[in-house]
């Protein structure tokens, strides 16, 4: 390092810090003009940014656009053409961390090359202390690292890294407050996030998201109604409330109760066609928000449901604070108030001295519960969670192979689920064209299965009537029957 003071600008990540959780209020705050001196200074410029993760940053990443195409800066899709390379990162699992370093490290040709670029480390791994140290010891072609909880400040940071051509970092280690009115860039016009609330109180222990994303903080019923109003009235077709754990939503309200269900029961009046939700956790999914969801409407039947283990000795040890009866007995709640539920989920194979009686349950419960899809994983350690400092006594080749023996059970639900649809008409929305045939267009069904059929390109945005010829074990093929000409939902 060259032994520059950089204390003006770092404001150092502290894991116990983050854990401490104060109680201090978080504010609303109204997201800030551009600033004068950065006002147009994008001009003739452009952007990249490459995002890792979750779609909380997806949508961060939208943020992040709308906040420089402000300052008149336009987006590419290449490395040799930006003025400007962002990394959007992904602390959950070590691997995504290893590709994101690979990716640094391979910039600093670039960086040599055009000397006046801008590359910079954002999001989640830039919450953690061993990053920063990393990136700068041993990346010092990083122009700019900030982190989860002040994206709006990159106007400020920005025009500091162009001015003193020197590494700038602003990471806080307490969560920012709410900012409402960023600008944002969304992917498409069809299809939308919506941030309901940042942060996680669960504290799982082998999770580090609540030391990068922070406490759970709730934005306002209005801020976020009204948002959805605008992409109603913008013509998009289908959005996603988005939060760590969206069915805490509400519970740091002091001087309203207004719950995630009373949320989703005054959005279901709202006129989008679909409304969907992501991430829920168990132990807040409560019987209000379930008798809301079963009045359906606009408020589509699928759950994403996350479990991560079926062995209560095993959720004991992820802190999840649930066992596989509590869990059992929530789906049993749904498919009851909702029949026709398609439940996916979250599943770790090889946590820290699960044995094989314990994935034995895993497996069981997959079984009876029959999820149409699931994200699975091997166990990652993750450096700061209590998880880290366990014993990982599952050699690697036990956690592959349960891996791939978890894998298969799901994959004959999948197909098996996917095949009671062959013959029967349902509504998909399109999306575009298929990823690997032009001639063929590829859209969703409520409940989240892709569907692929062939029809005109008019049909791309529009709700549509598919019948399903084909099953597949995560596909549908199917004929289009016709053009839904329904409005919205009222």
């Amino acid at each position: 390092m060259s032994g520059k003071d950089y204390s003006k600008y770092f404001i150092a990540p502290d894991l116990k810090e983050a854990k401490k959780r104060g109680k201090e209020d978080i504010q609303v705050l109204q997201f800030d003009q551009i600033p004068q001196e950065m006002q147009g200074i994008g001009s003739g410029k452009k952007y990249m940014i490459e995002t890792y993760g979750c779609q909380m940053n997806v949508h961060d990443s939208e943020t992040i656009a709308g906040i420089l195409e402000q300052m008149a800066y336009t987006r590419t899709e290449s490395h040799q053409d930006a003025d400007i390379i962002l990394l959007n990162t992904c602390a959950i699992r070590e691997n995504a961390e290893d590709k994101v370093f690979g990716h640094i490290g391979s910039l600093k040709a670039l960086k040599t090359e055009k000397p006046d670029l801008i590359l910079g480390v954002c999001g989640c791994m830039s919450q953690e202390e061993s990053v920063v140290s990393r990136i700068l010891q041993k990346h010092q072609h990083v122009d700019l690292i900030f982190g989860t909880h002040n994206i709006h400040r990159l106007p400020y940071l920005l025009f500091n890294a162009l001015m003193s051509k020197e590494m700038v970092v602003e990471v806080w280690s307490k969560e920012g407050d709410v900012i409402e009115n960023m600008p944002k860039v969304r992917a498409d016009g069809l299809r939308a996030w919506v941030n309901i609330m940042y942060g996680c109180d669960k504290f799982c222990t082998y999770c580090i998201v609540p030391y990068t994303r922070g406490k759970e903080r709730s934005r306002r019923p209005e801020d976020v109604l009204n948002e959805i109003r605008d992409l109603a009235r913008l013509g998009y077709q289908e959005i996603t409330l988005l939060g760590q754990n969206v069915n805490a939503y509400g519970k740091d309200f002091h001087d309203i109760t207004y719950r995630f269900g009373d949320l989703m029961d005054d959005v279901r009046k709202i006129g989008i066609p679909r409304v969907r939700f992501t991430t829920s956790h168990p132990r807040d999914f409560d019987d209000h928000l379930i008798e809301v969801l079963a009045k359906k409407g606009n408020l589509v039947e699928h759950i994403h449901l996350p479990v991560q283990s079926g062995s209560s000795e095993v959720l004991k040890l992820m802190a999840r604070k649930y066992d596989r009866e509590r869990y059992l007995e929530l789906v049993a709640k749904l498919k009851k108030a909702i029949p026709d539920v398609v439940l996916t989920t979250d599943i770790i194979v090889g946590f820290p001295g699960e044995t094989e009686e314990q994935f034995a349950e895993t497996i069981s419960l997959v079984k009876e519960v029959e999820y149409d899809m699931a994200f699975t994983f091997i166990y990652s350690p993750r450096d700061g969670t209590p998880a880290a400092k366990m014993k990982d006594d599952v050699p690697m080749e036990v956690k592959k192979r349960r891996l791939a023996e978890l894998n298969d059970v799901l994959n004959e639900i999948s197909k098996k689920k996917n095949a009671l649809l062959q013959g029967r008409v349902v509504e998909v929305l399109v999306e575009g064209e298929s990823k690997k045939n032009p001639d063929v267009l590829s859209g969703r069904t409520r409940t989240n299965k892709l569907v692929n059929f062939v029809g005109p390109k008019h049909l791309i945005g529009k709700m549509v009537y598919v019948s399903i010829e084909k099953a597949q074990t995560w596909t549908l093929k199917g004929k289009w029957v016709e053009e839904i000409s329904k409005s919205p939902v009222a």
